[in-house]
């Protein structure tokens, strides 16, 4: 089938260490409500989306809807991620730009309940 750099099995253990990474950090009651809030329903449906495209072997389709529905319920948290990294020396302010505008294009702080 040709060569694939993204496989299916990575991207599968990849997806089930994300959510337990998460549930972990800020516990699994604020992980069900964070993905089960109506501004995020988008953002989760692109992503379970994604998951189930990956377990049905269309892997890279599958990543690249995984990303939306990431940039979707991840977008408001680029802004706080880019100031961060604003201090890391000589490359910082390009990832601080990058970031500041993809938040700016997913729609600055319209969902601006972060998961904690």
């Amino acid at each position: 089938a040709g060569y694939v750099a993204i496989g299916r099995p990575k991207l599968a253990m990849g997806n089930i260490l994300f959510i337990c990474g998460l549930a972990l950090m800020i516990g699994l009651q604020k992980t069900v409500l964070f993905f089960t809030r109506r501004p995020k329903l988008k953002g989760t449906a692109a992503f379970t989306s994604g998951v189930v495209l990956i377990l049905l072997r269309w892997p890279v389709v599958g990543f690249l809807v995984e990303l939306y529905g990431i940039f979707i319920l991840f977008g408001d948290f680029f802004a706080t991620i880019g100031n961060f990294a604003g201090n890391i020396p000589v490359i910082g302010p390009y990832i601080q730009g990058a970031l500041h505008r993809a938040s700016e294009a997913s729609g600055g702080r319209r969902n601006a309940e972060l998961p904690v």
